[in-house]
């Protein structure tokens, strides 16, 4: 649908700009892009320089992050119910290829699948829904699933599914290889990331936004509202789907922790601390948090209390979140 409404003249795309303001938004653009390659030199080489188990957690924790915010972030809509999403593609994921023997993306593929088909029923249910009520029922549908999780046969209630082989991808590459692990794991969090980017930067994208600002003037300008917000949410869990199935791979492992609400909340903690609404907000609240957490685990501090506690102090000081901050100081455009 053209972002230009038959009713009234009205539209929501942008005015013209003045070549002022194109010549800043090129500039803008070119730091951007320098910005993002010196990101991608680094991923690449960070196996060399740091723990990859580690570099892979984050990279399944950031995926997750970005997919929520999708949701959160860009349609204006608060899920507490994600962990559904990511724990059952890891459930399905470590069944598939435990007990049936599919290989590795076969099984994350079924997993992701599973996801998609949970985001396609949850959000039916809850689209219709705003505010607080729509994130109640996503709370309430995830908590089935995590019940469902305890007493289904094929999840081993609290032992979870242990020792998932890794296999070998595309019967190429042997994935018990820590470094061919870890460049799988970066291969399927860009892939994700650019799906990301490109609905956001897409018409669809504009109209979300503009849903989140004002739905009821999307509405007047004839947009169906509910079809924009269904799409979002199934994206936004596939997606999720598709972090959970990887970790799954990853740590060979699926358990009771990623389908608790401990865990929606945890991604709604790296998204906010990240920053809301851009793109590398959540991969900064993500690394963030894992690396909190693997450094107090080390500790005898209490964990959920000290990033409790930091996540008050960085809300305080950085209310548009570190990503957020840093955008607004640079006064760039370009989703940072």
């Amino acid at each position: 649908m053209s972002l230009h409404s038959q009713r009234g003249g009205r539209s929501l795309a942008k005015a013209p700009r003045t070549a002022a303001q194109v010549s800043v938004s090129d500039k803008g653009l070119t730091l951007w892009r320098t910005g993002a390659l010196m990101v991608l030199a680094g991923l690449l080489a960070a196996p060399f320089l740091l723990y990859p188990v580690f570099l892979m957690k984050v990279l399944c924790f950031a995926l997750f992050a970005c997919a929520f915010n999708l949701l959160i972030g860009f349609g204006g809509l608060l899920s507490f119910g994600h962990a559904a999403f990511f724990g059952s593609a890891a459930y399905v994921t470590a069944h598939a290829v435990k007990v049936w023997g599919l290989p590795p993306e076969l099984g994350i593929l079924l997993g992701t699948a599973a996801s998609a088909f949970l985001g396609l029923v949850f959000g039916g249910i809850a689209i219709r829904r705003q505010g607080i009520y729509f994130a109640m029922i996503t709370l309430a549908l995830s908590q089935m699933i995590f019940f469902l999780a305890l007493q289904l046969p094929f999840t081993h209630g609290e032992d979870g599914i242990q020792g998932v082989p890794r296999g070998t991808l595309f019967g190429l590459f042997d994935l018990n290889n820590p470094m061919a692990m870890y460049y799988t794991v970066l291969a399927i969090f860009l892939i994700g990331f650019a799906i990301i980017w490109r609905a956001v930067h897409s018409p669809f994208g504009q109209v979300l936004k503009a849903i989140r600002e004002n739905e009821p003037r999307a509405i007047s300008l004839g947009y169906r509202t509910d079809r924009y917000k269904l799409v979002a949410f199934l994206l936004s869990a596939t997606l999720a789907g598709l972090a959970g199935g990887t970790k799954a791979i990853v740590f060979q492992l699926a358990s009771l922790t990623d389908v608790t609400w401990q865990m929606s909340g945890e991604v709604v903690l790296m998204t906010l601390l990240g920053g809301m609404g851009t793109m590398s907000g959540p991969v900064i609240g993500a690394a963030l948090v894992v690396t909190l957490e693997n450094y107090l685990a080390a500790t005898s501090l209490p964990v959920p209390v000290v990033i409790g506690c930091i996540f008050v102090v960085c809300v305080l000081v950085f209310r548009r979140g570190i990503a957020g901050e840093i955008q607004a100081r640079l006064g760039k455009k370009h989703g940072f």
